[in-house]
């Protein structure tokens, strides 16, 4: 297991360029446990880079959003999961893999974020039921949307 300290090294080597693909990615925010960066260092590869954009934009989107506060980046069900715990403001986001291929980006099912979401942008994303939107890797992320949507779950209890 690496520590905390090792991560920026793994993804970016100053001396010989990336050394893998999520060192394009804004690595601003450490990871908050091992155990989570073991779980980042442990997708493939092709759909490591479109997940750490989506962590990025999570971080960001509450860094912009005053009413969210702290963010806790945990794992649930073996997967990254970003939590509100001190303003309890919203909803877990959860970053993943589905069988499918691809990645996602989860909420709990039993919100209207998804549903909601989908009346917007139904020819924009493609989704899984309530639970999910999915995403192709190698496919651009359209990040204005996105960030509506990730800031919606960020503040889901305060409506």
């Amino acid at each position: 297991m690496r520590s905390l300290a090792t991560w920026r090294g793994f993804f970016f080597d100053r001396a010989d360029g990336p050394k893998h693909p999520c060192a394009m990615a804004d690595l601003s925010h450490d990871f908050q446990s091992t155990a989570v960066a073991d779980t980042f260092a442990g997708f493939p590869v092709d759909t490591r880079t479109g997940l750490m954009t989506l962590r990025n934009l999570i971080f960001s989107t509450a860094r912009e959003t005053p009413e969210v506060g702290r963010i806790e980046e945990t794992l649930k069900w073996g997967q990254p999961a970003y939590l509100t715990p001190d303003s309890r403001s919203g909803t877990t986001i959860r970053l993943g893999v589905p069988k499918t291929g691809g990645y996602a980006l989860y909420v709990h099912c039993q919100t209207t974020l998804i549903p909601d979401f989908r009346s917007l942008f139904a020819d924009e994303f493609t989704f899984d039921g309530n639970r999910a939107i999915l995403f192709q890797t190698g496919q651009p992320l359209p990040t204005e949307p996105l960030r509506l949507f990730i800031r919606n779950a960020l503040t889901y209890h305060l409506k």
